[in-house]
């Protein structure tokens, strides 16, 4: 038996029924994009995370661009962002000038130490970037108090938290602007491309809106120099019809979670933290061990996938050469130790079972 990392077909198999009838609805419409469907799914997504506006748009990365952009920052604006991160947050920072300034996670979290974010503002500062990295919520009460202190905004990074909850309030709902990824692995995922920007203030959400839209308010009226960055009818309405099952999926995966954190008695192994288990939604199950390539070739050997997430930081990607001698020793620990275990919301009882019983005798 090999336990599969993600069984996406799996997963998206449960929704077969409901996927053809809405396949046929937007066939029959003729309407592809910025259609009912779209319309559809972010009023519900906008409900679902507690804010005003969703802005869907092409993918995770377009959504942090697109919040940058809306902000009107400027080449030399330092955004402050984890240097335990996927290269995505970054990336986003770089493509519109402004400079990343990284700060080490918290060992126990992997998200930004929000102790570390104060010492590095400067009069160049404009923002701090959360990023919930494995779908927990980055503790907010510091960051909030820093962002007000020095008049910052607050963008989240929430492409891997949906439906994490911080203090009652959703992701999506805890900066000034928030983007999200529906890559198809994520716990939100649909069947291709897609992402959003939610949000509560009405004039950046309107902006956001004609900037994602070639800068246009209205047909062939360009009031931004913008970028074609939009989700289509299709992925709208499977991700509508997916969002229903959302908190019940994020419901099994923590069950998963506690199985595994309760059962592994592997002192070789790292199991993660959490400090709320309301607050996680467990994209991924990263635990860490010194030996994680020999501990990867163990679990395949025994029929169970796994993946790193992620084997370089960020500060040492070929991208970012300027970074490479740089060191960020917290950052790159984790990225030299780190292994993700199978979990999803079809993984069963007895799969789940078996990767503890396969790690215990490790």
């Amino acid at each position: 038996m090999v336990i599969k990392f993600l069984d996406l077909h799996k997963i998206n198999e449960r929704f077969r029924v409901e996927f053809d009838k809405k396949v046929k609805e937007v066939l029959d419409s003729g309407w592809y994009i910025h259609g009912k469907q779209d319309e559809l799914f972010e009023k519900h997504f906008a409900e679902f995370c507690g804010v005003k506006h969703c802005i869907g748009c092409a993918n995770g990365l377009d959504a942090l661009n697109l919040i940058i952009k809306g902000f009107g920052f400027k080449e030399g604006d330092e955004i402050i962002v984890p240097a335990n991160t996927y290269i995505a947050s970054i990336l986003a920072i770089s493509e519109n000038g402004c400079t990343p300034i990284l700060v080490e996670p918290d060992i126990n979290t992997y998200n930004i130490n929000p102790d570390l974010i104060e010492e590095k503002i400067t009069k160049n500062t404009k923002a701090i970037m959360v990023v919930h990295l494995y779908g927990q919520a980055v503790r907010m009460d510091k960051i909030w108090q820093v962002a007000k202190k020095h008049g910052l905004k607050i963008i989240e990074d929430s492409a891997q938290a949906h439906g994490a909850v911080y203090k009652g309030k959703k992701t999506g709902s805890l900066g000034d602007a928030s983007g999200f990824s529906f890559y198809p692995g994520k716990n939100l995922g649909c069947l291709g491309d897609g992402g959003c920007v939610t949000i509560n203030d009405d004039e950046l959400a309107a902006r956001i809106r004609a900037i994602a839209n070639y800068g246009s308010d209205r047909k062939y009226h360009h009031i931004y120099k913008g970028i074609n960055s939009r989700l289509d009818e299709f992925q709208a309405a499977f991700l509508d019809v997916k969002l229903s099952c959302l908190n019940e999926d994020n419901s099994r995966r923590r069950e998963i979670s506690k199985f595994y954190r309760e059962n592994i008695k592997n002192p070789k192994i790292i199991l993660p933290k959490v400090y709320d288990e309301n607050a996680h939604v467990w994209h991924i199950f990263a635990v860490r061990t010194p030996k994680r390539d020999e501990f990867q070739k163990y679990l395949a050997d025994n029929g169970i996938q796994t993946i790193i997430h992620y084997p370089t930081p960020p500060h040492k990607q070929d991208a970012y050469k300027e970074w490479n001698e740089l060191s960020y020793p917290i950052t790159e620990e984790i990225h030299n130790t780190v292994l993700s275990l199978p979990i999803s919301p079809v993984i069963t009882d007895e799969e789940a079972a078996r990767v503890v019983e396969v790690i215990n005798e490790y």
